[in-house]
């Protein structure tokens, strides 16, 4: 169930058809899980969408419109999903961006959906590479194509996610989430310097590794890596913690002690 639609405060279904987000993916998003009404790590949140904005050079708009604006789309929803959207808003017809942009913000909620199954998930390896490009990396900007056209390789409900390869052949990432494997008790995850998203879930089990002094290595990993691993799981800040039990024509896995125990410990870390 879609909830509330803001754009820059005011209800709305729509931008102008000059946006620069509409019309170049001219802007960066976050997709965030609220429970009774409050985002979770709304802070992280927000800290990377500044940086964003500061690499992108796009004005970011005063927290506390920001903070309104999310609190208005979840009235009335306890568990939902609030996405905010920032584009340099609308322009002239020309790549340049505006000396002076007047920013979009777009707000919007839907219910929550209850996860009934916590089962290991299945992934596939996706044919779509991610490109190289270390000026965009780790950021959530709007252009996902290559997302797109990877979810677009399967329509087996079985299959949850696709896992994303760099041009170069380095694991990187799922389409949704960012990729852990546990290998010889030591946490391993993708280094993103020219390519994927750096999660704020993903951020907050390096943490959790830290705290509960489990071993972390943030390196490039091969398809291969996978199948040397004790255990595999998916982050994102919306499922959170998803264990994977089997990478399809890769290798299976059961949810092990270092899995638990990060999901159990990023459970509880505040937000």
């Amino acid at each position: 169930m879609i909830g509330r639609r803001l754009v820059n405060g005011a209800e709305a279904t729509g931008v102008a058809a000059d946006d620069r987000g509409l019309q170049y993916g001219d802007g960066l998003f976050e997709t965030m899980a609220a429970v009774d009404g409050r985002i979770r790590h709304f802070g992280l949140h927000l800290a990377r969408l500044e940086d964003s904005c500061r690499r992108l050079r796009i004005p970011m708009p005063a927290t506390s419109l920001l903070e309104q604006d999310c609190s208005r789309v979840l009235e009335g929803l306890g568990a939902a999903t609030v996405k905010l959207i920032l584009t340099r808003g609308p322009g002239p017809r020309s790549y340049r961006p505006p000396a002076e942009p007047t920013v979009t913000r777009i707000v919007t909620s839907s219910a929550g959906r209850p996860r009934s199954d916590q089962a290991p998930l299945t992934l596939r390896v996706c044919r779509t590479r991610l490109g190289s490009n270390p000026l965009l990396a780790g950021m959530k900007h709007l252009n996902r194509l290559e997302q797109v056209m990877a979810c677009a390789e399967w329509n087996d409900p079985e299959i949850e996610e696709g896992l994303m390869l760099s041009l170069d052949g380095r694991l990187i990432c799922a389409t949704a989430a960012n990729l852990f494997i546990v290998r010889s008790g030591r946490l391993l995850t993708p280094d993103l310097r020219d390519c994927g998203v750096a999660g704020v879930m993903r951020g907050l089990v390096l943490q959790a590794a830290e705290q509960l002094q489990i071993p972390v290595s943030v390196e490039d990993l091969q398809s291969e890596s996978l199948a040397e691993a004790d255990e595999v799981f998916i982050t994102n800040a919306v499922a959170g913690l998803r264990p994977v039990g089997e990478v399809l024509g890769v290798g299976r896995w059961n949810e092990g002690e270092i899995t638990r125990a990060l999901s159990s410990h990023v459970a509880r870390m505040d937000g």
